[in-house]
């Protein structure tokens, strides 16, 4: 059903080496690249100057950015960067809107480096030592923030010269009175190449403090012909995006922005995300606008599907004109996917490609991709053009996944010794996750993503749990009780669940940050109809506690992407796991041995 989409079938090379490690490539060559990411803005504005580039909500509608007002005024910004001295790196604090597109292709368009970084830094107190850090790792010496009152601590904080949107802080200039010497401009833009760092990309931090990932002009334009040779009709039609996913996470800004910018398409800036609060906004800024490309996290969809069953009239425009479902972040649990699918049949008699990738931070983003409709949900795919990967079996069939190539990046900022870490002694990026094949007989059914080596652990038992495996397994057992959920067990004997309580969890009486919710009894008939299916302990949960506060992004339990930080939160929450394996804890709830 997505033969109107001129799929390209998979085709994957196999090295099996010496060592017993396998090397797989792609049987695709790398069309031609880009120079840099101002060749494709300049492209556009040529070619359609007028077509929409980029467009944020204001008031009832959206207000719009042309391919030819992007080029002129981002050169403009650009000569005024030049000509207050600004050399960067240039530290953005607000999230995604047209000026901060503007500010990021002004900076590119003449070499200064970008650090994008997540809103919540700047505007939670508690943040503030995760602002601290990168300030003191990447020392910029300009900030941007589009609104200078909200963000005024966080501006205090990292001083230097200050650009916003809007007037309201002593010194800060506004972005309308950028301008200067535009022939300066070209001189600077002329000395731009691919080996020139665009961004500094913060990783999580969800095992260390972030690192700052030097990203270079070169892997953002490989990626985005890798992409375009997998998927053609990217270019065939220009793509058009209605995305949340904020650009200080690489998929957001550098995956999906660039998907756009490269192939001529428009950016509808979705000012809402996947919470109960901010939800309501996707939904109608869904029902504005006809996208050709739906990217989301699962519980996101999840949360649409609701919207798009009781709304005929947002069915229609979300599925009119798409051509592909991509999800990331976790596996998209089959319900989910099999009603995408009925849903699209039904208004549009076709199916789009439901579709996931995988790459890190460090790889620009994907290495990885599922360019052929996938039986079922969690397969990643196989190596994009230009890309090496190398398996090392762990004995049971697991794969160590390191991955080289010219979108895997060279250097962690001023930190040489975890940036030698990173690398193996075949210049391989030993990324820390895990895979298997869908197919050990056969190459082109790709991989599925099989978790995070780090956070693997022993029960007392000596038996090793896959904990993110395990992790996607319960969110799929608990919906609507769990908004997400933290393996636990190190050193016990049975595997537990600390939960994230989501709306159907969170009454009952609470008694020191635990509840007693009302809703165990089905929490306990849920897990034991799982634990049916158990081939073991390291994968049967028989207990689990409903923590009563949230995850707290001050303490760093919650990662700059948004993901909870496993290790962190266990640590902060010890007590909490005590309790989870004590049967006589009126909050624990425990399921039959």
């Amino acid at each position: 059903m997505t033969d109107h989409l001129n799929l390209r079938p998979h085709k994957v090379r196999r090295e099996d080496r010496p060592d017993g490690s396998i090397w797989l490539t792609s049987g695709y060559d790398l069309s031609p690249v880009a120079t840099t990411t101002n060749d494709w803005l300049a492209r556009w504005a040529t070619a359609a100057p007028d077509r929409v580039f980029l467009a944020e909500r204001k008031g009832e509608g959206w207000q719009t950015l042309s391919y030819g007002e992007a080029l002129e005024r981002a050169r403009r910004i650009a000569a005024g960067f030049l000509d207050r001295g600004v050399r960067g790196p240039l530290l953005i604090l607000s999230g995604n809107s047209i000026d901060h597109a503007l500010i990021t292709l002004a900076a590119h368009y003449v070499g200064i480096v970008t650090v994008p970084v997540a809103e919540q830094y700047s505007l939670i107190p508690a943040a503030h030592g995760r602002l601290k850090h990168v300030v003191e790792l990447v020392r910029p010496d300009a900030v941007f923030a589009d609104d200078a009152v909200a963000y005024s601590e966080a501006l205090n904080l990292v001083g230097g010269f200050a650009l916003c949107s809007t007037w309201g802080r002593s010194g800060a200039v506004p972005l309308s009175a950028l301008t200067g010497d535009l022939a300066r401009v070209e001189a600077a833009n002329a000395m731009v190449g691919p080996e020139t760092v665009a961004k500094f990309l913060m990783t999580s931090g969800s095992t260390s403090d972030p690192k700052a990932v030097e990203t270079t002009q070169r892997m953002m334009t490989v990626n985005q012909a890798q992409i375009r040779d997998s998927l053609p009709f990217v270019a065939a039609r220009p793509p058009v995006l209605v995305d949340w996913l904020p650009w200080n996470h690489v998929f957001g800004g550098s995956h999906n922005f660039n998907l756009v910018l490269a192939n001529g398409g428009t950016l509808y800036i979705d000012d809402g995300k996947p919470l109960p609060a901010l939800f309501p906004r996707t939904v109608e800024n869904l029902g504005l606008v006809s996208g050709t490309i739906s990217f989301n996290v699962p519980v996101g969809f999840a949360q649409l599907i609701k919207a798009l069953k009781g709304d005929t009239g947002l069915r229609d425009t979300y599925f009119r004109d798409l051509d592909m479902i991509f999800y990331a972040g976790a596996s998209l649990p089959q319900d989910t996917w099999s009603e995408l699918e009925r849903m699209a049949l039904e208004v549009g008699g076709r199916i789009p490609l439901i579709t996931s990738s995988w790459g890190l931070t460090e790889t620009a983003p994907a290495a990885l991709l599922q360019h052929v409709p996938a039986k079922g949900a969690g397969i990643v795919g196989v190596p994009l053009p230009g890309v090496t990967l190398k398996l090392v079996d762990d004995g049971t069939g697991r794969m160590d996944v390191r991955v080289k190539g010219d979108t895997v990046f060279d250097a962690y900022h001023d930190n040489p010794g975890q940036t030698q870490d990173a690398i193996d002694h075949e210049g391989f990026f030993v990324t820390g996750d895990a895979m298997r094949f869908v197919d050990p007989e056969d190459m082109t059914q790709g991989l599925r993503f099989d978790g995070r080596l780090s956070e693997d652990f022993k029960l007392s038992t000596g038996t090793w749990v896959r904990a993110a495996n395990l992790r996607l397994e319960m969110l799929d057992a608990l919906v609507g009780i769990a908004q997400d959920v933290v393996i636990c067990g190190a050193g016990y004997d049975e595997v537990g669940i600390l939960i994230v309580p989501g709306p159907d969890a969170r009454d009952g009486t609470i008694q020191h940050g635990a509840i007693c919710c009302n809703a165990a009894g089905e929490i306990r008939k849920r897990m034991e109809r799982l634990a049916q299916t158990a081939t073991g302990s390291a994968n049967r949960v028989t207990r689990a506690l409903v923590m009563a506060e949230p995850p707290d992004v001050g303490g760093g339990e919650v990662t700059a992407k948004g993901n909870l930080n496993f290790a962190k939160l266990l640590a902060r929450r010890a007590d909490l796991v005590a309790r989870l394996y004590d049967d006589t804890d009126p909050a624990s709830i425990v399921i039959s041995k």
